[in-house]
Protein backbone atom coordinates (compact mmCIF):
# COMPACT_ATOMS: atom_id res chain seq x y z
CA UNK A 1 0.00 0.00 0.00
CA UNK A 2 2.78 2.65 1.14
CA UNK A 3 5.08 4.04 -1.97
CA UNK A 4 7.75 4.80 0.92
CA UNK A 5 7.98 1.48 3.48
CA UNK A 6 9.70 -0.30 5.83
CA UNK A 7 12.51 1.16 8.11
CA UNK A 8 12.59 4.80 8.74
CA UNK A 9 16.03 6.65 7.58
CA UNK A 10 18.32 7.09 10.34
CA UNK A 11 17.48 10.15 12.44
CA UNK A 12 18.77 13.09 14.27
CA UNK A 13 18.57 15.69 16.27
CA UNK A 14 20.17 15.61 19.92
CA UNK A 15 17.45 14.65 22.55
CA UNK A 16 17.21 15.82 25.87
CA UNK A 17 20.58 16.76 28.35
CA UNK A 18 22.42 13.82 29.26
CA UNK A 19 20.54 11.52 26.43
CA UNK A 20 23.31 8.83 24.97
CA UNK A 21 21.48 8.36 21.99
CA UNK A 22 22.66 8.87 18.79
CA UNK A 23 21.62 12.59 17.51
CA UNK A 24 18.60 12.19 14.84
CA UNK A 25 18.01 13.59 11.56
CA UNK A 26 14.85 15.61 11.57
CA UNK A 27 11.76 13.96 9.97
CA UNK A 28 10.36 15.01 6.77
CA UNK A 29 6.38 14.94 6.39
CA UNK A 30 4.39 13.31 3.73
CA UNK A 31 4.28 16.67 2.06
CA UNK A 32 7.95 17.12 1.50
CA UNK A 33 8.39 12.99 0.60
CA UNK A 34 5.49 12.99 -2.14
CA UNK A 35 7.45 16.36 -3.84
CA UNK A 36 10.83 15.32 -3.38
CA UNK A 37 10.69 11.68 -3.95
CA UNK A 38 7.30 10.29 -5.45
CA UNK A 39 5.67 13.11 -7.63
CA UNK A 40 4.26 10.56 -9.90
CA UNK A 41 1.50 9.86 -7.81
CA UNK A 42 0.23 13.71 -9.00
CA UNK A 43 1.80 14.15 -12.05
CA UNK A 44 -0.17 15.84 -14.58
CA UNK A 45 -3.01 14.61 -12.31
CA UNK A 46 -5.97 16.54 -10.95
CA UNK A 47 -5.66 16.78 -7.21
CA UNK A 48 -8.03 17.16 -4.59
CA UNK A 49 -6.62 18.46 -0.87
CA UNK A 50 -8.42 17.18 2.64
CA UNK A 51 -6.08 19.67 4.59
CA UNK A 52 -5.78 22.90 7.19
CA UNK A 53 -3.49 24.61 8.50
CA UNK A 54 -1.31 21.97 9.98
CA UNK A 55 -0.72 20.46 6.47
CA UNK A 56 2.41 21.86 5.94
CA UNK A 57 6.43 21.41 5.33
CA UNK A 58 9.48 21.91 7.54
CA UNK A 59 9.38 25.52 6.77
CA UNK A 60 6.04 26.60 7.45
CA UNK A 61 4.77 26.49 3.53
CA UNK A 62 1.48 25.38 3.19
CA UNK A 63 0.81 22.24 1.61
CA UNK A 64 -1.97 24.08 -0.52
CA UNK A 65 0.46 26.58 -1.87
CA UNK A 66 3.36 24.06 -2.58
CA UNK A 67 0.77 22.02 -4.41
CA UNK A 68 -0.94 24.97 -6.47
CA UNK A 69 2.37 26.10 -7.18
CA UNK A 70 3.86 22.96 -8.75
CA UNK A 71 4.18 23.74 -12.16
CA UNK A 72 3.13 19.55 -12.75
CA UNK A 73 0.29 19.21 -10.40
CA UNK A 74 -3.07 20.62 -11.20
CA UNK A 75 -4.60 21.32 -7.97
CA UNK A 76 -8.54 21.92 -8.33
CA UNK A 77 -10.49 21.02 -4.76
CA UNK A 78 -9.85 21.86 -0.90
CA UNK A 79 -11.57 19.93 1.58
CA UNK A 80 -11.92 21.04 5.09
CA UNK A 81 -12.43 19.33 8.18
CA UNK A 82 -13.66 20.44 11.75
CA UNK A 83 -12.16 23.95 12.56
CA UNK A 84 -11.83 24.84 9.18
CA UNK A 85 -9.05 25.18 6.98
CA UNK A 86 -7.19 27.89 8.51
CA UNK A 87 -8.31 25.87 11.95
CA UNK A 88 -10.38 28.73 13.66
CA UNK A 89 -13.17 27.18 14.30
CA UNK A 90 -14.29 26.30 17.62
CA UNK A 91 -15.10 22.11 18.64
CA UNK A 92 -18.65 21.47 17.20
CA UNK A 93 -19.19 24.68 15.01
CA UNK A 94 -20.56 24.55 11.38
CA UNK A 95 -17.89 25.20 8.89
CA UNK A 96 -18.50 26.65 5.48
CA UNK A 97 -17.44 26.26 2.12
CA UNK A 98 -16.41 28.84 -0.54
CA UNK A 99 -12.70 29.78 -1.64
CA UNK A 100 -9.46 29.88 -0.75
CA UNK A 101 -8.22 33.57 -0.58
CA UNK A 102 -4.68 33.00 -2.21
CA UNK A 103 -5.31 30.00 -4.97
CA UNK A 104 -8.87 30.44 -5.71
CA UNK A 105 -9.12 26.74 -5.11
CA UNK A 106 -12.89 25.52 -3.89
CA UNK A 107 -13.02 24.53 -0.75
CA UNK A 108 -15.82 22.48 0.35
CA UNK A 109 -16.68 22.07 3.73
CA UNK A 110 -16.80 18.61 5.11
CA UNK A 111 -18.33 19.47 8.71
CA UNK A 112 -21.48 21.11 7.68
CA UNK A 113 -23.72 20.05 6.04
CA UNK A 114 -21.82 16.41 5.08
CA UNK A 115 -19.23 14.64 6.73
CA UNK A 116 -18.86 12.52 3.49
CA UNK A 117 -17.46 14.17 0.01
CA UNK A 118 -20.24 13.96 -2.05
CA UNK A 119 -19.91 12.90 -5.73
CA UNK A 120 -20.44 16.20 -6.57
CA UNK A 121 -17.60 17.30 -4.38
CA UNK A 122 -14.95 15.30 -6.04
CA UNK A 123 -16.14 15.60 -9.87
CA UNK A 124 -12.86 16.06 -12.00
CA UNK A 125 -10.58 14.84 -9.23
CA UNK A 126 -7.69 12.09 -10.41
CA UNK A 127 -6.52 11.47 -6.91
CA UNK A 128 -7.52 12.61 -3.20
CA UNK A 129 -4.85 13.61 -0.71
CA UNK A 130 -4.86 14.46 2.94
CA UNK A 131 -2.58 16.07 4.85
CA UNK A 132 -3.58 17.04 8.30
CA UNK A 133 -1.61 16.39 11.90
CA UNK A 134 -3.80 14.21 14.15
CA UNK A 135 -2.76 13.77 18.12
CA UNK A 136 -3.46 10.21 18.32
CA UNK A 137 -6.87 10.04 19.99
CA UNK A 138 -9.82 8.32 19.11
CA UNK A 139 -12.07 11.45 19.80
CA UNK A 140 -9.98 13.45 17.62
CA UNK A 141 -12.49 13.97 14.26
CA UNK A 142 -9.41 14.61 11.83
CA UNK A 143 -9.19 10.08 11.40
CA UNK A 144 -13.13 10.34 11.03
CA UNK A 145 -12.92 12.88 8.24
CA UNK A 146 -10.35 10.56 6.47
CA UNK A 147 -11.77 7.54 6.44
CA UNK A 148 -14.96 8.77 5.20
CA UNK A 149 -13.00 10.46 2.12
CA UNK A 150 -11.22 7.27 2.21
CA UNK A 151 -14.67 5.68 1.60
CA UNK A 152 -15.92 8.24 -1.02
CA UNK A 153 -12.91 8.38 -3.49
CA UNK A 154 -13.16 4.13 -3.16
CA UNK A 155 -16.94 4.52 -4.31
CA UNK A 156 -15.43 7.35 -6.57
CA UNK A 157 -12.48 5.04 -7.63
CA UNK A 158 -10.41 7.88 -7.42
CA UNK A 159 -6.63 7.11 -5.50
CA UNK A 160 -6.04 8.08 -2.08
CA UNK A 161 -2.87 9.68 -0.72
CA UNK A 162 -1.84 9.98 2.84
CA UNK A 163 0.62 12.82 3.19
CA UNK A 164 1.80 11.22 6.80
CA UNK A 165 2.92 12.96 9.63
CA UNK A 166 4.43 11.72 13.34
CA UNK A 167 1.88 10.36 16.23
CA UNK A 168 2.34 13.55 18.14
CA UNK A 169 1.66 11.22 21.36
CA UNK A 170 4.09 8.54 20.19
CA UNK A 171 3.77 5.09 18.41
CA UNK A 172 4.02 2.71 21.15
CA UNK A 173 1.63 3.31 24.23
CA UNK A 174 -2.24 1.92 23.30
CA UNK A 175 -4.12 2.40 25.87
CA UNK A 176 -7.89 3.05 26.93
CA UNK A 177 -10.82 1.04 26.43
CA UNK A 178 -12.04 -0.42 23.01
CA UNK A 179 -14.88 1.51 21.85
CA UNK A 180 -18.15 -0.78 21.27
CA UNK A 181 -19.32 -0.44 17.62
CA UNK A 182 -22.76 -0.23 18.88
CA UNK A 183 -21.17 3.46 19.67
CA UNK A 184 -19.98 4.36 16.81
CA UNK A 185 -20.01 7.92 15.72
CA UNK A 186 -17.65 10.74 14.12
CA UNK A 187 -15.93 11.05 17.55
CA UNK A 188 -15.31 7.08 17.23
CA UNK A 189 -15.90 4.87 14.03
CA UNK A 190 -13.98 1.93 14.75
CA UNK A 191 -13.26 0.05 17.51
CA UNK A 192 -9.84 1.11 18.58
CA UNK A 193 -8.19 2.26 22.24
CA UNK A 194 -8.65 5.74 23.47
CA UNK A 195 -4.97 6.22 22.51
CA UNK A 196 -4.30 3.83 19.33
CA UNK A 197 -0.48 4.69 18.77
CA UNK A 198 -0.82 5.13 15.36
CA UNK A 199 -0.09 7.54 12.52
CA UNK A 200 -3.14 8.81 9.65
CA UNK A 201 -1.19 6.70 7.26
CA UNK A 202 -1.34 3.60 9.45
CA UNK A 203 -4.58 4.27 10.86
CA UNK A 204 -5.98 4.56 6.94
CA UNK A 205 -4.44 1.27 6.13
CA UNK A 206 -6.22 -0.52 9.17
CA UNK A 207 -9.60 0.94 8.10
CA UNK A 208 -8.98 -0.48 4.85
CA UNK A 209 -7.25 -4.11 5.85
CA UNK A 210 -9.73 -4.49 9.10
CA UNK A 211 -12.50 -2.17 8.70
CA UNK A 212 -14.32 -2.65 5.52
CA UNK A 213 -12.82 0.91 3.51
CA UNK A 214 -12.26 -0.12 -0.06
CA UNK A 215 -10.04 2.32 -1.99
CA UNK A 216 -6.48 2.28 -3.78
CA UNK A 217 -4.19 3.09 -0.86
CA UNK A 218 -0.97 5.28 -0.74
CA UNK A 219 0.73 6.49 1.81
CA UNK A 220 3.77 8.86 1.99
CA UNK A 221 5.77 8.04 5.17
CA UNK A 222 6.99 10.43 7.86
CA UNK A 223 10.31 9.83 6.70
CA UNK A 224 12.65 9.63 9.41
CA UNK A 225 9.92 9.10 12.37
CA UNK A 226 10.70 6.12 14.88
CA UNK A 227 7.15 4.97 17.24
CA UNK A 228 9.82 6.48 20.62
CA UNK A 229 10.70 9.37 19.04
CA UNK A 230 9.29 12.18 21.04
CA UNK A 231 7.77 14.91 18.79
CA UNK A 232 10.71 17.52 19.82
CA UNK A 233 12.93 15.70 18.43
CA UNK A 234 11.27 15.33 14.55
CA UNK A 235 12.39 18.95 13.68
CA UNK A 236 8.90 19.39 12.71
CA UNK A 237 7.42 22.86 13.99
CA UNK A 238 3.76 22.32 16.48
CA UNK A 239 1.08 23.81 15.17
CA UNK A 240 -2.01 23.78 17.47
CA UNK A 241 -4.65 21.66 14.80
CA UNK A 242 -7.11 23.10 16.91
CA UNK A 243 -7.82 26.23 18.83
CA UNK A 244 -8.02 23.91 22.02
CA UNK A 245 -5.25 21.85 21.31
CA UNK A 246 -1.96 24.24 22.46
CA UNK A 247 0.47 21.95 22.45
CA UNK A 248 1.84 18.39 22.67
CA UNK A 249 1.42 17.99 26.62
CA UNK A 250 -2.12 18.98 25.81
CA UNK A 251 -2.50 16.24 23.15
CA UNK A 252 -0.67 13.59 25.58
CA UNK A 253 -3.39 13.92 28.54
CA UNK A 254 -6.45 14.50 25.70
CA UNK A 255 -7.26 10.93 25.51
CA UNK A 256 -8.13 10.64 29.02
CA UNK A 257 -9.23 14.66 29.47
CA UNK A 258 -11.63 14.91 26.82
CA UNK A 259 -14.53 12.25 28.60
CA UNK A 260 -14.76 15.66 30.66
CA UNK A 261 -16.32 17.10 27.85
CA UNK A 262 -19.54 15.01 28.40
CA UNK A 263 -19.61 16.28 32.20
CA UNK A 264 -20.42 19.47 33.48
CA UNK A 265 -16.79 20.55 34.27
CA UNK A 266 -14.38 22.50 32.38
CA UNK A 267 -11.32 21.36 30.62
CA UNK A 268 -9.89 24.04 30.41
CA UNK A 269 -11.05 25.27 27.49
CA UNK A 270 -10.23 29.11 26.92
CA UNK A 271 -6.76 29.02 28.82
CA UNK A 272 -3.24 28.12 27.75
CA UNK A 273 -3.63 24.66 29.04
CA UNK A 274 -6.60 22.56 27.96
CA UNK A 275 -6.99 19.49 28.53
CA UNK A 276 -4.29 19.34 30.87
CA UNK A 277 -6.40 20.56 33.89
CA UNK A 278 -9.80 20.48 35.09
CA UNK A 279 -12.22 21.93 37.54
CA UNK A 280 -15.52 23.71 38.56
CA UNK A 281 -16.27 26.41 40.68
CA UNK A 282 -17.65 24.24 43.50
CA UNK A 283 -14.88 21.88 43.18
CA UNK A 284 -12.11 22.19 46.54
CA UNK A 285 -8.33 21.78 44.54
CA UNK A 286 -6.80 21.11 47.60
CA UNK A 287 -8.82 18.38 48.91
CA UNK A 288 -8.94 16.76 45.35
CA UNK A 289 -5.39 16.53 44.89
CA UNK A 290 -5.33 14.98 48.07
CA UNK A 291 -7.87 12.22 47.40
CA UNK A 292 -6.32 11.29 43.86
CA UNK A 293 -2.55 11.36 44.65
CA UNK A 294 -3.40 8.61 47.36
CA UNK A 295 -5.21 6.58 45.00
CA UNK A 296 -1.37 5.94 43.15
CA UNK A 297 -2.24 6.39 39.77
CA UNK A 298 0.70 4.93 37.83
CA UNK A 299 3.06 8.07 36.30
CA UNK A 300 0.49 10.32 37.36
CA UNK A 301 0.59 13.24 39.37
CA UNK A 302 -2.64 15.82 40.67
CA UNK A 303 -1.64 19.47 41.41
CA UNK A 304 -4.68 21.75 42.17
CA UNK A 305 -5.44 24.53 40.56
CA UNK A 306 -7.18 27.55 39.64
CA UNK A 307 -7.70 28.93 36.10
CA UNK A 308 -10.69 31.64 34.63
CA UNK A 309 -12.01 30.38 31.09
CA UNK A 310 -12.17 32.66 28.42
CA UNK A 311 -14.47 32.41 25.68
CA UNK A 312 -14.08 28.81 26.02
CA UNK A 313 -16.66 27.91 23.19
CA UNK A 314 -18.30 24.63 25.22
CA UNK A 315 -20.19 27.28 27.56
CA UNK A 316 -18.68 26.17 30.80
CA UNK A 317 -17.90 29.23 33.39
CA UNK A 318 -17.07 32.00 30.70
CA UNK A 319 -15.44 34.63 33.13
CA UNK A 320 -15.61 32.48 36.17
CA UNK A 321 -12.89 31.61 38.56
CA UNK A 322 -12.42 27.90 38.44
CA UNK A 323 -10.74 25.22 41.47
CA UNK A 324 -9.72 22.08 40.49
CA UNK A 325 -6.93 19.70 38.85
CA UNK A 326 -3.56 20.41 37.03
CA UNK A 327 -2.50 17.17 35.46
CA UNK A 328 1.24 16.05 35.60
CA UNK A 329 2.74 12.78 33.87
CA UNK A 330 5.47 12.05 36.09
CA UNK A 331 6.41 8.70 34.85
CA UNK A 332 7.00 6.85 31.41
CA UNK A 333 3.88 4.55 32.43
CA UNK A 334 1.50 7.44 32.49
CA UNK A 335 -1.76 6.63 31.46
CA UNK A 336 -4.01 9.91 30.78
CA UNK A 337 -6.79 7.13 30.55
CA UNK A 338 -6.57 5.90 33.62
CA UNK A 339 -5.65 9.20 35.11
CA UNK A 340 -9.61 10.23 33.84
CA UNK A 341 -10.98 7.17 35.98
CA UNK A 342 -9.45 8.47 38.87
CA UNK A 343 -10.50 12.52 38.01
CA UNK A 344 -14.42 10.92 37.26
CA UNK A 345 -14.50 9.12 40.52
CA UNK A 346 -13.46 11.73 42.77
CA UNK A 347 -14.89 14.59 40.95
CA UNK A 348 -18.61 12.74 40.21
CA UNK A 349 -18.71 12.30 44.31
CA UNK A 350 -17.70 15.83 45.34
CA UNK A 351 -19.85 17.51 42.87
CA UNK A 352 -23.31 15.82 44.55
CA UNK A 353 -26.58 17.64 43.01
CA UNK A 354 -24.59 20.03 40.71
CA UNK A 355 -23.42 17.00 38.66
CA UNK A 356 -25.20 16.62 35.27
CA UNK A 357 -24.37 14.09 32.80
CA UNK A 358 -24.20 14.87 28.77
CA UNK A 359 -25.12 11.50 28.82
CA UNK A 360 -25.35 10.82 24.87
CA UNK A 361 -21.69 12.82 24.26
CA UNK A 362 -20.46 11.25 27.33
CA UNK A 363 -20.87 7.92 26.00
CA UNK A 364 -19.66 8.19 22.25
CA UNK A 365 -16.30 9.31 24.03
CA UNK A 366 -16.55 6.49 25.82
CA UNK A 367 -17.11 4.19 23.12
CA UNK A 368 -20.13 2.98 25.31
CA UNK A 369 -22.47 3.65 28.30
CA UNK A 370 -20.45 1.28 31.07
CA UNK A 371 -17.76 3.59 32.33
CA UNK A 372 -21.00 6.56 33.01
CA UNK A 373 -23.23 3.64 34.66
CA UNK A 374 -20.39 2.20 36.50
CA UNK A 375 -19.32 5.87 37.88
CA UNK A 376 -23.09 6.28 38.73
CA UNK A 377 -23.09 3.52 40.85
CA UNK A 378 -20.18 4.71 42.70
CA UNK A 379 -17.59 2.53 41.57
CA UNK A 380 -14.23 3.16 43.03
CA UNK A 381 -11.51 3.68 40.50
CA UNK A 382 -9.90 -0.16 41.50
CA UNK A 383 -13.12 -1.29 40.18
CA UNK A 384 -13.24 0.42 37.09
CA UNK A 385 -9.55 -0.08 36.23
CA UNK A 386 -10.12 -3.73 36.55
CA UNK A 387 -10.87 -5.02 33.00
CA UNK A 388 -10.54 -1.20 31.57
CA UNK A 389 -7.79 -2.14 28.84
CA UNK A 390 -9.63 -5.34 27.72
CA UNK A 391 -9.55 -6.24 24.00
CA UNK A 392 -5.95 -3.96 23.13
CA UNK A 393 -3.63 -7.04 22.98
CA UNK A 394 -5.79 -8.25 20.55
CA UNK A 395 -6.15 -5.04 19.22
CA UNK A 396 -2.44 -5.06 18.80
CA UNK A 397 -2.19 -8.06 16.95
CA UNK A 398 -4.52 -6.82 14.83
CA UNK A 399 -2.85 -3.63 13.97
CA UNK A 400 0.89 -4.91 13.52
CA UNK A 401 0.57 -5.71 9.60
CA UNK A 402 -0.41 -2.31 9.33
CA UNK A 403 2.06 -0.37 10.55
CA UNK A 404 4.68 1.69 8.72
CA UNK A 405 7.69 2.63 11.68
CA UNK A 406 9.62 0.74 13.97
Amino acid sequence: MGFARGAPSASAQVGAPGDDRLPRDPVRPGIEVLLDDSLHLVRHKQVGLVTNHTGRDRAGTPSIDLLADHPEVELVALYSPEHGIRGKEEAGVRVTGGRDGRTGVPIHSLYGATTKPTPEMLAGVDVLLFDIQDVGARYYTYLSTMALAMEAAGEAEIEFVVLDRPNPIGGEAVQGNLLDPNFASFVGLYPVPMRHGLTAGEFARMAAGEFGVRVKLSVAVADGWTRDMPYAETGIPWVAPSPNMPSVTSALHYPGSCLFEGTPISVGRGTPMAFQHLGAPWLDGDALARRLNAIGVPGAAFRPTGFTPVNPGDGKFAGEEVHGIMLEAVGEDYDPTLAALALLTEIRAASGDLWRWRSSHFDRLAGGDRLRLQVEAGASYEELAEGWSAGVDEYLARREPYLLYR
